[in-house]
């Protein structure tokens, strides 16, 4: 099985790659007419590799709770490119928080401005920040994603969520909407592999604009964790069936 997995794992990701090309490339001219065009565009890829791995790897994608259709600060789990797909799929307004050499990658990178998304040099302590906060600062009533591990994570993987979530949280003064995965337990983070299964994001809950950080920061970490941990027993069972 493994063997055909990795067929599998090999033609997912090279046609993904290919469309990422095909279509990027063909819809600049569409992209920098406006952001909705771009979002649009996006979408279509999005929905394009999720049908790839449906049929391909036999991988299925799920979204449960309530979208946010308002402003908002979304904090998610991160385990895989596969759930930030999964997300900019559905957000009708989403600017990622990402590291900035995303920025200079071809197609990503012209994307991801056209977005608004915001790039981070961790390597640059003094000032970073604050630079963040500013360009945040500059289109605030935006749906923000952070990722408040700051990175993917292997499942069940034990990392400590940043603080700088609770900064945004407290600089923007929005709701934050919570989001739990187990797309790692299909799609992990290196892996050459696209297990077949469910891969779920889940919006799992809201948070008021006007809680402490330190309260903050302890909610989000126990609901999504709690919550992705879940997700994740429910992907190892699938998968012993498989």
């Amino acid at each position: 099985m493994k063997i055909l997995y990795f067929v599998r794992s090999l033609t997912c990701d090279f046609l993904m790659y290919f469309l990422m090309a095909l279509i990027g490339i063909l819809g600049l001219p569409y992209a920098v007419l406006s952001r909705k065009h771009t979002y649009k565009l996006i979408r279509i890829y999005c929905n394009s590799v999720f049908f790839i791995l449906r049929y391909v790897a036999k991988l299925k994608v799920e979204i449960r709770g309530k979208i946010p259709s308002e402003s908002c600060l979304i904090c998610s789990k991160h385990q895989s490119f596969l759930d930030v797909l999964m997300l900019a799929s559905v957000l009708p307004d989403f600017r990622f928080i990402i590291k900035h050499q995303l920025t200079y990658l071809p197609v990503i990178g012209f994307y991801a401005k056209q977005t608004g998304c915001v790039a981070v040099n961790r390597a640059k302590k003094i000032g970073t920040v604050n630079k963040m906060l500013d360009a945040l600062n500059q289109e605030k009533d935006r749906q923000t994603v952070v990722y408040p591990q700051g990175t993917r994570v292997l499942p069940y993987a034990q990392k400590p969520y940043k603080f700088g979530a609770g900064l945004i949280y407290k600089n923007l003064s929005l709701k934050c909407y919570l989001v739990a995965t187990n797309a790692g337990s299909f799609w992990a983070r290196r892996s050459l592999y696209r297990y077949p299964g469910t891969a779920i994001i889940e919006f799992i809950d809201v948070l008021d604009p006007n809680l402490e950080v330190t309260q903050f920061m302890s909610q989000i970490e126990n609901k999504i964790e709690l919550t992705s941990n879940k997700l994740m027993d429910e992907a190892l069972e699938s998968r012993g069936r498989v």
